[in-house]
């Protein structure tokens, strides 16, 4: 497995609230590890959201004895979301604080993925495939066909999540299994990406580049000249090398 990772503050925030996490070794009871947290907040607390979710993910993960992927990485996400719903009560200064949340292991030839928000996991091959789906205001419009797809990018509301850890005591969180293939890339990135990168741009940068840290640096580089709004995360796999 040949794995490449970046995080870029953007061009427009003074800040960057996204995090990344990338673990090739076992994390408690699953292979492997890998997360991306785009946090939201004022102030710090969308980074203090985004880093402390995925350091209570990993230690939940480390302690618990379950075997079954799905109920792993979803017991995790839940214990992410109480404990960050209580330091946004114990504390003013971290009120409406949240994060999106996509956390991958890969088992033999599986990709098992859990999901909360609007950062995304993909799989390249000769096509792009969009394996979460985004809880979004738009994405959801577009879902049940009041937005053409084609409008989602130009919305002024956008950029308004409909679920993340840390917002509501009850959160839902989608699991999804695909099977990989020889050649198969995985791409999990934060809306940094997504927003100013189409998916057919983002395959031809992916399938063009020499190695994995060209392809990552590419990514971030094209968000950046294209406007760089938002911080950008990309954690790009090469599964089966």
């Amino acid at each position: 497995m040949k794995v490449s990772s970046m995080t870029n503050i953007g061009r427009n925030r003074e800040m960057n609230e996204d995090f990344l996490f990338v673990s090739k070794t076992p994390v408690g009871n699953l292979p492997n590890l890998f997360i991306v947290a785009d946090g939201m907040g004022g102030h710090n607390a969308g980074e203090y959201a985004s880093r402390r979710s995925v350091e209570i993910i990993t230690d939940e993960l480390m302690r618990s004895q379950e075997k079954s992927p799905e109920k792993l990485l979803e017991q995790a996400v839940q214990k992410a979301n109480s404990a960050i719903l209580e330091a946004a009560q114990n504390d003013p200064s971290k009120q409406g604080m949240g994060t999106t949340i996509v956390a991958l292991s890969l088992i033999k030839e599986k990709a098992c993925v859990a999901n909360v928000g609007d950062s995304r996991l993909y799989i390249l091959e000769e096509t792009i495939r969009q394996v979460t789906q985004d809880h979004s205001l738009v994405a959801e419009m577009v879902r049940k066909g009041e937005l053409e797809k084609s409008q989602a990018n130009d919305h002024p509301d956008k950029n308004i999540i409909t679920r993340a850890v840390g917002v509501a005591p009850k959160l839902k969180v989608d699991y999804f299994e695909r099977e990989l293939h020889l050649g198969s890339y995985v791409l999990m990135c934060s809306d940094g990406l997504t927003n100013m990168v189409g998916d057919e741009d983002i395959l031809e940068i992916v399938n063009r580049a020499d190695t994995l840290e060209e392809g990552t640096e590419k990514l971030v580089e094209t968000a950046n000249e294209n406007g760089g709004k938002d911080n950008i995360t990309v954690i790009l796999i090469e599964p089966f090398n």
